[in-house]
């Protein structure tokens, strides 16, 4: 993939990636800072400048595209995962699948309480234990995305910082160490304020849903 983006910026896609994402509506969706396809595009150059190889910026390109357990609003349905695979690649899109299908309230607390990770896909309820290559994957991707979110919209970085400080924490060990050098740098001063679960009760705040208890939810 060569480098284009949104006003030239350097970032990892194709025009038929950006095309698409445009197409299926991301330049107009709103999200904290700006519109989703800006904090899609934020979040695959953070991955690049963490050492990711170009089949995981292409992942942080697209890792809302089947929506995910935080974003209700998907670009397109997982019954057109062909169509994401011609563009981005077997693997990439993969790991895509995996973000987006993670139900995040059973899959987090397990981050952090041993390994293997075992996964429950909120699509079909089915439980799989990934391979460790993909978790790390998942993480890298969670990592980058949430910082996105929280650098973005102080509210949510108050609300959600401590949880996700200890979720990072927990998960240390699957990191690059430039992920968790990042989230240590920006999630570090909420270090005392973080609780004793990495569960809490919220409301998504862009996409509609109920109010239940569930994992940490900042956007995407």
């Amino acid at each position: 993939m060569r480098p284009v983006g949104p006003s030239g910026e350097g970032t990892p896609a194709s025009p038929a990636i950006e095309e698409f994402l445009r197409a299926r509506g991301a330049a107009e969706m709103p999200h904290p800072g700006g519109t989703l396809l800006e904090h899609l595009f934020r979040v695959a150059r953070l991955l690049g400048e963490w050492g990711a190889d170009p089949d995981l910026q292409a992942v942080g390109l697209c890792h809302a595209v089947y929506g995910t357990d935080g974003f209700g609003q998907a670009l397109a349905a997982t019954s057109e995962r062909a169509l994401l695979v011609a563009l981005i690649g077997e693997r990439a899109e993969a790991w895509v699948h995996l973000y987006a299908s993670c139900d995040r309230g059973v899959v987090y607390p397990r981050l952090g309480s041993g390994r293997p990770v075992v996964f429950r896909d909120r699509f079909t309820g089915r439980e799989h234990t990934p391979p460790e290559r993909d978790v790390r994957a998942f993480l890298e991707v969670t990592a980058a995305n949430e910082l996105d979110v929280l650098a973005h919209n102080a509210e949510l970085a108050d609300r959600y910082g401590p949880a996700l400080h200890k979720l990072f924490t927990a998960s240390r060990d699957l990191l690059s160490t430039e992920a968790w050098d990042a989230c240590a740098r920006q999630l570090g001063r909420y270090a005392s304020d973080a609780g004793p679960s990495i569960r809490i009760t919220a409301l998504d705040p862009l996409a509609p849903s109920p109010a239940r208890t569930c994992a940490i939810r900042t956007g995407t």
